[in-house]
């Protein structure tokens, strides 16, 4: 089943039966729009200054973001500006067609991964995520580039990749020279990134694509793509196609002046995990493993049991694993950003009613 046949799926039974337990949306901006933090005023002009509005570097940008993760500062000539991860995978997929690169894909994280490939004439494998990842198997092919994309942490898997899953990886880059990965960091909310994501940035042979999409609840407005040591090739691809000064300066305001705001996001998501946990029928908490409950800034809870038999023993409505793309694993998985995982707002005193 689609995503948007689900969805519509999913309000038919919430009209007819309110009672259901609601834990398949996921419109994260909807759920925490109290969180997101305003653009920055422009200024008004003065006389004789044109718009009133300074220009804002991408280099500046890119040196302010390599700080805030602990990434050294010489990196900022690899660390290209881009509108989102988005924007990015769509350069990088066009550069990966021009050099006939052979791409892996996550079956069953984004469907749009596939059309964003497809449309830079690729023509991509995949690989599984549920119930756990599993990268291609398939020897390499001489001579030509090779490129496996993953998250981490991982939508709808839920947590972060295991050491053992790391090793696998860097296994796999191990085996052809002319491997590389793209690392897809956009749900990690912490600082630094996750010791996985590190490690594999130690290969020298991964990308990394990052925004402030989750963290500060802005798509398709800023992000940085890190690219390895021997990619500078596909600089220019993003040299040409910035974002513009509006969105850097919703970018720089967001870092510079918001810097918290992703670790409070990371915190109203853990209060809304509790909640989902709380009111979930015991044999199906007993299902969700330990690591995905604790898994900071977590909003994805995968089950072992289909959607249809949690709709009919538990009343609990849950996304079908096929609406992340293809899989062959029967399970569902459940999501706290519903109203009714929302903290409880307090009642108002009379001296806060004011």
């Amino acid at each position: 089943m689609r995503f948007d046949e689900f969805q519509e799926s999913r309000q038919q039974r919430l009209a007819a039966d309110p009672s259901l337990l609601d834990a398949a949306e996921t419109n994260v901006y909807r759920a925490l729009a109290a969180l997101r933090p305003e653009p920055p005023l422009r200024p008004e002009p003065a006389e004789g200054d044109g718009d009133g509005t300074r220009t804002v570097y991408r280099c500046d940008l890119a040196r302010t973001w390599l700080r805030r993760y602990d990434l050294p500062e010489q990196w900022s000539r690899r660390a290209m500006v881009s509108r989102g991860v988005r924007h990015g995978l769509d350069l990088l997929f066009r550069q990966l067609g021009g050099a006939d690169a052979r791409l892996w894909l996550p079956a069953d994280v984004y469907p749009v991964y596939f059309e964003l490939a497809r449309a830079a004439g690729l023509a991509p494998g995949s690989y599984p995520t549920l119930p756990a990842p599993a990268p291609p198997q398939d020897p390499p092919t001489a001579g030509r580039p090779e490129y496996l994309l993953l998250a981490n942490p991982s939508k709808p898997l839920g947590r972060h990749l295991t050491d053992a899953e790391c090793a696998e990886l860097a296994g796999w880059l191990e085996r052809s020279p002319h491997r590389r990965l793209l690392i897809d960091a956009v749900y990690d909310l912490g600082t630094p990134f996750a010791p996985g994501t590190r490690r594999l940035l130690e290969t020298g042979r991964a990308v990394l694509l990052h925004s402030v999409t989750k963290g500060w609840l802005h798509p398709r407005t800023f992000g940085i793509v890190l690219l390895g040591p021997d990619d500078s090739a596909m600089a220019e691809a993003f040299r040409g196609d910035p974002p513009g000064q509006e969105q850097l300066r919703l970018a720089e305001s967001l870092l510079t002046d918001h810097p918290d705001t992703p670790r409070q996001v990371a915190e109203a998501l853990a209060v809304r995990a509790e909640r989902l946990l709380a009111a979930l029928p015991d044999a199906v908490r007993a299902g969700i493993p330990e690591e995905v409950r604790s898994s900071p800034g977590n909003y994805f809870f995968p089950v072992d049991t289909p959607a249809e038999a949690l709709l009919a023993e538990h009343g609990l409505l849950a996304l079908p694993a096929t609406v992340f793309g293809e899989t062959r694993w029967g399970g569902s998985v459940l999501t706290s950003l519903a109203d009714r995982f929302a903290p409880a707002t307090p009642a108002p005193t009379p001296e806060n009613a004011r």
